[in-house]
């Protein structure tokens, strides 16, 4: 089998595992609400914080962000000319689960781990302006948004292929776009802060 194919195996791999939902998987063994039927209706870490369970958003955020470092770097051992492809992959998976009728979460975990797989550093970075942005906020959208927007430049700053440079502006601006709603809300000052309960509507 040639690279090209090898290449669309791996990436299509790779979307089924971004398919998994965490959130919900989480949420179903530990008997909690489903994710999808209050607060913001997001199924992601921050969402299922407001259930006052951290162990199942910590749970959440680890399993969403373990699958995106996961295809990178398996990718990355076995089959390096298709990590761009697997990293957006990936994330497609999370945006578009195809075991969830293609309603899916915002991605920032799972981006965040393949950011960390496609390089340490570029990770990091993003991660780091993350928690920073949240810390001094204590809204998630808005350090999603932050991290977003730097993400393209920390990875044009540490040198990375302009394959994988272009992967990482795709993920931002589609990141930035799942996030369409919260920018609105955020600029009325309707945004629900981090760990804070927003009533099922």
């Amino acid at each position: 089998m040639n690279t090209a194919a090898l290449s669309a195996l791996a990436a299509v791999a790779a979307y089924l595992l971004g398919s998994i939902s965490f959130a919900i998987v989480v949420s179903r063994a530990m008997r909690l609400p489903d994710p999808r039927s209050y607060g913001s209706g997001n199924p992601g870490a921050t969402n299922v914080l407001r259930t006052g369970k951290t162990l199942a958003a910590v749970l959440t955020l680890a399993g969403d962000a373990g699958k995106g470092w996961l295809a990178v770097w398996l990718a990355a051992m076995f089959l390096p000319n298709a990590v761009p492809f697997v990293a957006l992959a990936v994330f497609l998976g999370h945006l578009f689960p195809v075991f969830h009728r293609f309603q899916g979460g915002k991605g920032v975990a799972t981006a965040a781990g393949a950011l960390l797989g496609l390089d340490p550093w570029l990770g990091l970075a993003t991660i780091a302006t993350w928690l920073i942005i949240a810390a001094f906020f204590r809204y998630s959208s808005l350090a999603a948004l932050v991290s977003a927007l730097f993400a393209p430049f920390f990875a044009w700053y540490l040198k990375l292929e302009d394959r994988e440079v272009a992967v990482v502006v795709i993920i931002a601006a589609l990141l930035i776009w799942r996030h369409r709603e919260n920018i609105a809300r955020l600029l009325g000052g309707q945004e629900t802060r981090i760990g804070a309960k927003k009533p099922a509507s």
